[in-house]
């Protein structure tokens, strides 16, 4: 019963997070729970942007021109389309570790590093049309 005590306390009272070294694999998984949350708050916009889109009168289109032609609006859309790009790339690694494919240590390094790597990579790829430059 004493070693139970002494481990008990050993045990730190609280977590430093600037102090613990998360592995790679553990950043993404928290930035897989930051962009579905980002991408669950920002919903309302998003169906409000969509609908101004479709809609059909020029009131609605000139609305939407107005909106989106704003760099902080297109500074939200590229955080948003790295939150569903991310969102979705981690999705697909968490689902092929759930059929345990990639579980062992080095498997589960690359497969965050690519989930990270594709990403961002898209994120550039889709920002750079936001943004006109293509």
């Amino acid at each position: 019963m004493s070693a139970l005590n002494e481990q008990k306390k050993q045990r730190p009272r609280f977590l430093d997070l600037t102090v613990i070294r998360l592995p790679l694999a553990g950043y993404a998984s928290i930035l897989h729970r930051v962009s579905g949350a980002g991408l669950f708050l920002m919903l309302p916009l998003l169906i409000w942007l969509l609908e101004l889109s479709l809609s059909a009168t020029p009131d609605s289109l000139a609305l939407f021109e107005k909106i989106t032609g704003s760099v902080l609006v297109r500074l939200v859309l590229l955080g948003l389309i790295w939150a569903f790009l991310h969102h979705f790339c981690m999705g697909l690694r968490i689902l092929l570790i759930d059929i345990h494919v990639g579980v062992e240590k080095q498997q589960a390094r690359s497969s965050a590093m690519a989930v990270m790597v594709v990403s961002l990579s898209l994120t550039l790829a889709f920002g750079l049309k936001l943004f006109g430059v293509y």
